[in-house]
């Protein structure tokens, strides 16, 4: 289990984090969440697909990292994107929210925590967190614009939902591979926007997703999957 502790300059001066990725430090997972806020950016590297969340049915948008459970295929001597996906570039913090009174009333305030039972969180080698003036180090000014990230974009995702749903976007696919050495994956249980449903978007519908940025997130998604063969590609060459 995580030892979440709120992150502070005296507490933390000696801490650093591992952050690169390899064999030991590897996140082996198949898919990250993706919001809504990254995928310009990412869509030059990964297929985003939609998948429900099982607790809630509710969609979220995720990359998809590898073809079986526990594999990552863009770790390979680091990772092999350009862009690496904010859930995994925030290393082990999260945004935690605390009580605080103001003007008489409770207000929940965000705040930085660190899993302080990480692998990767050490004393020895690694990215400090703060320099020795207790200003916060180059590498813990990524960390919080990764939570930034998460947090503008976790606002913005529903509302994306919901928007492609009004104008039925939203679809199943199936994506069915054959690897060189003949083995065959079928990638089951994902969604994808239909495009032809959105290349036929008119009036009051167009405008809205073109308005909100949404029109071209779309499209963004759409194209993502071409990087289907590229996941393809790095598992013919294991």
């Amino acid at each position: 289990m995580a030892n979440h502790d709120i992150l502070d300059n005296k507490n933390h001066k000696d801490i650093k984090v591992i952050t690169h990725f390899d064999g030991k430090f590897s996140e082996k997972i198949n898919s990250a969440l993706i919001f809504p806020t990254e995928i310009k950016a990412a869509q030059r590297d990964y297929p985003i697909l939609f998948i429900k969340n099982p607790e809630t049915g509710q969609f979220q948008s995720v990359v998809l990292l590898g073809l079986v459970a526990n594999e990552n295929l863009y770790i390979n001597n680091g990772w092999q994107a350009s862009y690496i996906p904010a859930m995994i570039n925030k290393g082990p913090f999260i945004i935690g929210f605390e009580e605080k009174q103001e003007n008489g009333e409770k207000v929940k305030q965000p705040i930085v925590a660190i899993d302080m039972d990480s692998p990767r969180v050490n004393k020895e080698s690694g990215e400090p967190l703060f320099l020795e003036s207790g200003q916060p180090s180059p590498y813990l000014v990524q960390v919080n614009q990764s939570l930034k990230t998460l947090h503008e974009g976790s606002q913005l995702s529903q509302q994306m939902f919901d928007a492609f749903l009004t104008h039925d976007l939203i679809e199943p696919i199936s994506l069915n591979i054959e690897l060189n050495n003949g083995e065959k994956i079928s990638l089951e249980g994902n969604y994808t926007i239909n495009e032809e449903k959105l290349s036929k978007l008119k009036g009051d519908a167009l405008n809205e997703l073109h308005t909100s940025g949404l029109l071209r997130v779309a499209y963004f998604i759409t194209a993502s999957l071409d990087n289907v063969q590229r996941l393809v590609d790095f598992k013919n060459n294991l």
